[in-house]
């Protein structure tokens, strides 16, 4: 697997963001959803260099008063050498109908299974941290069926990769210590490939920013703010027009990792 140079990363993370609001032309619609996404993730370790993730994100719209998206991650994290990371497993999905023109068409949750695998690596420049993860997932979508729209009359397959670059700067010294406070932020790209992908090539992008906490090493506490493009599968029914979202709001994250090894490390 090739890899764009370390230092041109962040260059390559800023593309999409200039990409999404042009393409959101006049014959395509834009919906827009105030967000409030609810999050925890941890990872749990149970021998030297084997970790349990685990992860939930309650997504909601319209400040909160109502469902957008349901998350839940379980899967396995493998350390290497030079903070280098393996991650791989499974995600189960739900999207609620939510804005003026919902992708879940038939007015119930439309369900999603996945399956993934990633790769994580660190860089340095000075006090500023920089993660980049470059993930693939393998998607099972569920078509209700227009008769019974509470079952899932078929599963449609495609495929996705992701990148994210996340940095984190700590704000009261040279190192992020406990009980300090530091500056966090994350842009993430999503593109389709593949059979079924059809006019979503482009599937999202994510960036976000805002202030994070550290209790302990294993105990950090974020809010940011969080911006989504995103281009729905599907042309909007009474239209036949494409239909971008663009959703602004808050993002509360909550980091918890446990150990349940005995392996101490080096």
């Amino acid at each position: 697997m090739r890899f764009v140079p370390a230092h041109l990363l962040p260059l390559a993370a800023l593309l999409p963001l200039a990409a999404a609001p042009a393409a959101a032309q006049n014959t395509r619609l834009v919906d827009r959803n105030a967000l409030v996404w609810l999050t925890y993730n941890g990872d749990h370790k149970v021998a030297e260099k084997w970790a349990v993730h685990t992860e939930v994100q309650v997504r909601r719209v319209r400040f909160g008063a109502a469902p957008q998206q349901l998350l839940l991650r379980l899967g396995g994290v493998y350390s290497l050498p030079h903070a280098v990371k393996l991650g791989g497993g499974y995600t189960n999905f739900t999207t609620y109908p939510y804005g003026q023109h919902p992708s879940a068409e038939l007015g119930e949750p439309t369900p999603e299974h996945r399956a993934y695998e990633d790769i994580t690596f660190g860089t340095e420049y000075g006090r500023l941290h920089l993660a980049h993860r470059l993930r693939l997932e393998q998607r099972w979508l569920g078509l209700l069926d227009p008769g019974r729209p509470t079952q899932v009359a078929s599963w449609q397959y495609q495929n996705r990769v992701r990148y994210q670059l996340a940095g984190q700067l700590p704000l009261q010294g040279p190192a992020l210590d406990d009980h300090e406070w530091y500056v966090n932020f994350f842009d993430e790209l999503f593109i389709g490939f593949g059979p079924n992908v059809n006019q979503n090539v482009f599937n999202q992008n994510r960036i976000s920013a805002g202030l994070g906490y550290q209790f302990t090493d294993d105990f950090q506490l974020e809010l940011n703010y969080l911006n989504q493009w995103t281009l729905q599968g599907d042309e909007d029914a009474a239209t036949g027009r494409q239909v971008f979202e663009n959703n602004n709001g808050v993002r509360l994250n909550v980091v918890y990792n446990l150990s349940f090894s005995s392996a101490k490390a080096n």
